[in-house]
């Protein structure tokens, strides 16, 4: 090698090795930047939870904010129990609506919306308390997928629609609902997935792809609809489902009212393990809220819903001078204005009796005589109603599921498709939702120490038996129990062990 050779050569060198420099300085500084931003957010937000004492924690004040994150049955609680409890007139606007919450109503008490926790920089933090309900991550991402997939498929079973984009009309005169179109998340992904729901039903029409006559599994039917796994990859996944509940908790999901909050969100793409900041503040607000409930442990958790928060309610609302609401145990229009639906004039009749059935989880049972009084309403009938309320909910929505997967029969969502799923794609999963894998366990700590409390309150049982009755719950080996009119306590009876819980 002559000298000019060698000296290109330990030019090109130099170059690579500044340039290289340049660039993790770059990336260096970048990160740092993330870092900053990130913990700064994080460190005003846990100074904000600050003080407080656990007496004041579990007092119900002025404004009830149900924290709805999506797939964990919180339509369910608004329905068979917030509905019943609050009065219409003290129901907070816009509950559901676009999550764009206007506080112009000064005497409403409950909101209840898939926002997220940054909402609270609207509301009166010291005279709000925020209640919630978590679910297993894994469960919430297939149920997420499901509902996508539900809600899309109807658009195909509809001979008038034509195209997956259709607008839907500025004026429909036959109902005012609240389109699911409209609500965060599912006006992104539902749109998303009934696109791609046309896509695959023109190619099968051309011969591009041929139907699976003996698929072996619901979630991997590739000619029919987007396999589980396409769908857990894909970008918007990783934007809205992914960590959906931590990032909910925290306040930092597309839909957030903070101010540089994407440029949090990207940070956060960018350097995933800065997560851990975001998490911190999630488990804290947990830790500060009124009540966390566990989709898993629905009855149980009712049963605590209905002890901590509606007790309360109950007795503030019997302190005022209103009747109990009574107009919306015995009428049937309260809800005609605020269905969750599919907003397309072309499914006016689907959305009609999706109205109807959702108009019957309001009608309490048991006060069902106008005349009936405020004072005769008890935590024992509010359970009651809600029994009742949750089993007609399921079968109406057991109806409008199987209603709406007839566009891509033989797909079929159930406990036994889901048992299909390759254990390879539940671990995905799993490595996916980290931070609300971390959560989901902070939630049981609560959820733990609030049944431990609740159970030596209301039965007066030593501090062992009581511990017992609740790990007993986390084996399926939960206490059934029925409730005493006249006491409106519980009583409790064991149940022998069932096996282990289904994914």
């Amino acid at each position: 090698m002559n000298f000019s050779a060698l000296s290109v050569l330990l030019f090109v060198l130099t170059v690579s090795v500044a340039g290289k420099s340049v660039f993790g300085a770059r990336n260096y500084d970048d990160y740092g930047h993330c870092k900053a931003i990130v913990k700064t957010w994080a460190d005003q937000s846990l100074q904000e939870l600050e003080g407080g004492t656990e007496q004041e924690r579990v007092l119900l004040k002025d404004l009830l904010f149900f924290l709805h994150v999506p797939r964990t049955g919180g339509r369910t609680y608004f329905h068979c129990f917030l509905r019943n409890l609050y009065p219409h007139n003290q129901e907070c606007p816009r509950s559901y609506d676009k999550l764009r919450f206007d506080p112009s109503k000064p005497e409403c008490r409950l909101l209840v919306t898939h926002d997220d926790y940054s909402i609270l920089s609207k509301l009166p933090k010291v005279k709000t308390s925020v209640v919630t309900v978590l679910r297993s991550p894994v469960d919430r991402v297939f149920s997420s997928y499901e509902f996508s997939v539900e809600v899309a498929s109807r658009f195909l079973i509809h001979p008038s629609l034509s195209s997956s984009i259709r607008p839907r009309p500025k004026n429909n005169t036959i109902s005012q609902g609240v389109s699911t179109l409209d609500i965060w998340p599912w006006k992104y992904l539902v749109p998303w997935m009934r696109e791609d729901l046309f896509a695959r039903r023109d190619a099968r029409r051309i011969g591009r792809m041929a139907i699976e006559k003996e698929a072996d599994n619901s979630y991997d039917m590739e000619a029919m609809l987007m396999p589980l796994r396409e769908f857990i990859h894909h970008p918007l996944a990783h934007e809205i489902v992914h960590n959906g509940a931590t990032f909910q908790v925290a306040g930092l999901t597309n839909n957030s009212y903070i101010e540089g909050a994407q440029e949090i969100r990207q940070c956060l793409v960018k350097y995933s393990f800065l997560g851990k900041y975001v998490l911190q503040v999630a488990k804290r607000r947990l830790d500060k809220m009124l009540y966390v409930g566990l989709t898993e442990n629905h009855k149980e958790s009712a049963t605590m819903f209905a002890n901590m928060v509606g007790a309360q309610v109950i007795s503030q609302l019997q302190k005022s001078n209103n009747s109990f609401g009574l107009s919306s145990f015995v009428t049937n229009n309260r809800t005609g204005n605020r269905l969750l639906s599919i907003g397309s004039d072309s499914e006016e009749l689907m959305q009609q009796q999706s109205s109807i059935e959702d108009q019957k989880l309001n009608i309490h049972p048991v006060t069902k005589n106008a005349k009936e009084k405020k004072e005769n309403f008890t935590v024992a009938k509010l359970m009651g109603s809600y029994e009742g309320c949750v089993s007609t909910s399921r079968s109406s929505q057991r109806r409008r599921r199987i209603s709406s997967l007839k566009g891509i029969a033989p797909a079929n969502f159930s406990t036994e498709e889901r048992s299909r799923v390759p254990e390879s794609v539940i671990k995905e999963i799993e490595k996916l939702n980290s931070l609300d894998v971390e959560l989901y366990e902070h939630a049981h700590k609560i959820y733990s120490k609030q049944w431990t409390a609740w159970l030596q309150q209301q039965t007066s049982i030593p501090l062992e038996s009581s511990i017992q009755v609740m790990e007993d719950t986390f084996y399926n080996r939960a206490p059934s129990f029925s409730w005493g009119e006249a006491s409106g306590k519980p009583i409790f009876s064991m149940k022998s062990p069932t096996g282990t819980c289904s994914r």
